[in-house]
């Protein structure tokens, strides 16, 4: 096995040594890799009382039935885990937080699933100067680390319980992504378990450097998804532009953030179209890198009729400069002036590290509602007057009482790198729309599918029922998996899953795959394919 590089300061080592590390010292930890032979990871198989309990992803739709499950707490048990389940011939899943939106390592071929929730550490690593993660560590505990060691942070997502592996992997984005890009502009080096032509794995570590022989593996780990290569057992985390202050940008101190809440009774197909449209043309508007207004994080979500109610929210920095006339003129321009009145509006102010780790946050709250179907796609500018009456035809149809959709903020500083820089060949978009529903029995399974696979289909009539690139829409995102992109059943377009999620570098990917997955060993429903 490789080595890791340097000597490293560990989460269960950092509150020892976060003064020494803040005051300018490096506390060294453990240098190099898991030496050869150690324990291995544990091996659970059917019967064992562990094996129900570790079985299930976050979304209860799907549940394999694996030959075992190996729960790995080091590179190298990741490496000799792999090593076993090649020679016995049992196809591999790999799962960090188990937050996949799809059937990607539930599926019945797989019959060793490699839980990586143990492998969970963040530090800092002296010999690459940089901070680490561990993919299975959860983004809670991400923020909650660097925070307390360094006052810094990571442009990620909202869901505290979300593990690292399949958030990173897949490009990472969230409430600083319009300030700060997404995660993978800030992501230095890799260290991925791979499979070679001999059959036998072995770790490989991968970094942003001109000169590094590995390099290509790097880049398709900036948004080009997970289980597609190999295993990440380890991400080095360093900004382009890191200076000794700061190796990652700054947290915030506070976050302000607005909510508005309208009764959907005072909705017309007028009064949503334009709601929709107008938060759709502020966007158009505000989302050039640098801008001021690049500091907002908005969402509006669009229940169906039957939930009720539509909602606003704004988050920011709230020490930036004139934040709250900005989040006033945020809420202005999208109610506009069509007559809304709301029967609920708040803003607070609350310390950053709590409003991204409150626990609950983003996550269904009640374990029996863990059934959804999530559909998205990119917007480069607001939805056409054509898509949104398909949007008020299905969310006032008499089906889907448990579904909405959502536009998401994006653009600003993830617009900011050239879409060959990294795998996410997104940098011209201002949007992420999100198409979803969720609920409880698996009797209900049936008819929350078809209702927001026909809403996602009528959105995108005009190109073959899916988001293909043209002046509005602009594909979709790896991270929110959606197998119907690769069925021609909903996808008449002609335009395959992979080129939806990579578009033109996606060939540069299967060059990487055939490269370091020669074996193709790891594979998926929407996996790379070979080149």
């Amino acid at each position: 096995m490789n080595d890791s590089g340097g000597g490293r300061v560990s989460r269960r080592t950092l509150f020892a040594g976060a003064g020494a590390v803040a005051g300018g010292l490096v506390v060294q930890g453990r240098a190099g890799a898991a030496p050869a032979g150690g324990a291995a990871a544990v091996r659970i198989p059917p019967g064992d009382v562990r094996y129900e309990n570790l079985l299930r992803g976050n979304n209860f739709r799907f549940v394999g039935r694996p030959d075992e499950i190996r729960v790995a707490t080091s590179a190298d048990q990741v490496v000799r885990a792999v090593d076993d389940a090649v020679r016995g011939g049992r196809r591999i899943a790999v799962r960090s937080g188990g937050h996949c939106f799809e059937n990607l390592t539930a599926a019945p071929e797989f019959r060793t699933l490699i839980d990586l929730s143990g492998l969970n550490d963040v530090g800092y690593d002296a010999g690459r100067k940089a901070l680490f993660v561990e993919p299975g560590a959860t983004l809670g505990q991400v923020y909650k680390t660097l925070c307390a060691g360094w006052g810094v942070t990571i442009p990620g997502g909202g869901c505290p319980e979300v593990g690292a592996g399949g958030h990173f992997a897949g490009g990472g984005y969230g409430p600083l992504s319009r300030r700060y890009g997404a995660v993978v502009d800030h992501l230095h080096g890799v260290e991925v378990v791979l499979v070679g032509k001999d059959g036998r794995a072995r770790a490989v570590v991968a970094t942003r450097e001109q000169d590094d022989p590995n390099r290509e593996l790097w880049w398709a780990h900036t948004g080009g998804g997970g289980g597609n290569f190999g295993v990440v057992t380890k991400y080095w985390l360093r900004s382009p532009d890191a200076t000794a202050d700061g190796l990652l940008p700054p947290m915030p101190r506070n976050m302000v953030q607005h909510v508005t809440f309208w009764d959907w009774g005072q909705f017309t197909e007028e009064k949503l179209s334009g709601l929709l449209r107008n938060f759709g043309t502020w966007h158009e508007r505000n989302s050039a890198p640098g801008a001021p207004e690049a500091g907002l994080y908005g969402v509006l979500e669009v229940k169906h009729q039957a939930g009720g109610i539509v909602m606003l929210s704004v988050q920011a920095d709230a020490d930036l400069p004139n934040v709250g006339a900005m989040v006033t003129a945020f809420v202005s321009a999208v109610a506009g002036d069509l007559g809304l009145t709301p029967v609920f509006e708040l803003r607070k102010t609350v310390p950053w590290l709590h409003k991204m780790t409150w626990p609950g946050t983003g996550e269904p709250g009640d374990v029996l509602t863990r059934r959804y179907k999530i559909k998205a796609a990119y917007l480069r500018r607001a939805f056409t007057p054509r898509q949104c009456n398909a949007l008020w035809r299905n969310l006032t149809g008499p089906d889907g009482a448990q579904g909405s959709v959502l536009l998401i903020g994006y653009g600003g500083q993830a617009n900011a790198i050239a879409p060959h820089a990294t795998a996410i060949a997104n940098r011209d978009v201002v949007m992420k729309a999100v198409y979803q529903s969720v609920w409880s029995e698996e009797q209900e399974d049936a008819a929350n599918l078809a209702w927001v696979r026909a809403l996602y289909r009528d959105v995108y009539a005009d190109t073959g029922g899916v988001p293909v690139p043209n002046e509005v829409n602009d594909g979709s995102y790896i991270n929110y998996a959606d197998a119907d992109l690769a069925d021609p059943a909903w996808n008449t377009s002609g335009v395959s899953a992979q080129r939806l999620y990579y578009k033109e570098n996606y060939p540069r990917l299967q060059r990487v795959k055939a490269k370091y997955d020669p074996r193709n060993v790891f594979r998926h429903a929407l996996s790379i394919q070979p080149d």
